[in-house]
């Protein structure tokens, strides 16, 4: 609530427990969420004539999220963020589309999950990461399984998502929500 905007003319000391947490899970916004954050957070302190500093407990002091935060190296982290995507083919190098079946059945749930791994079409543009259970596992009682569709940045991925979901035909008690650049990864 913080870092968002307000203004305390008399803060001048701003501790962040835990500030490496968004770094964890997985989700390929994490970085720079966690370095939007703790950068504007951080911002807070010392805002009129009085000096202020920032603490920040890690567990990656070693992390390049960190260390930009450390060396106030904006530029650096950046460039790193986006060499990473672009050695690994992530976005904005690539299209995902996120692919989550939910239902009130675990093992229904998982099992589905693979059956739709098993009629994938061929395309070697595209590559299937998954199924796996999602991050965040169960939410209001239902379980929750996600595949992740990868491929190149101008790809049809909704053709081939149709031509791939098109015939495929899941008990009703089982749900699939389709994200395409999911912004969110939980």
């Amino acid at each position: 609530m913080i870092a968002k905007g307000h203004h305390f003319p008399h803060l001048t000391l701003v501790g962040v427990i835990d500030a490496d947490l968004g770094l964890q899970g997985g989700d390929l916004r994490g970085s720079e969420r966690t370095y939007q954050l703790l950068q504007q957070v951080g911002g807070r302190a010392g805002r009129e004539q009085k000096p202020g500093k920032v603490y920040l407990q890690t567990y990656y002091p070693e992390h390049p999220v960190m260390q930009a935060l450390i060396t106030g190296n904006r530029e650096q982290f950046i460039e790193q963020e986006l060499f990473m995507r672009e050695s690994n083919l992530m976005p904005p190098f690539s299209r995902l589309a996120a692919l989550i079946l939910t239902g009130m059945d675990e093992e229904k749930v998982k099992q589905e999950a693979l059956r739709l791994l098993s009629v994938v079409p061929k395309d070697s543009s595209v590559e299937i990461l998954g199924p796996a259970p999602s991050p965040i596992y169960m939410i209001r009682g239902r379980y929750r399984w996600r595949i992740l569709v990868k491929a190149p940045r101008g790809y049809n991925l909704q053709k081939f998502l149709k031509l791939w979901l098109y015939s495929v035909k899941f008990p009703s008690s089982l749900r699939l929500k389709i994200d395409i650049d999911p912004y969110n990864f939980l």
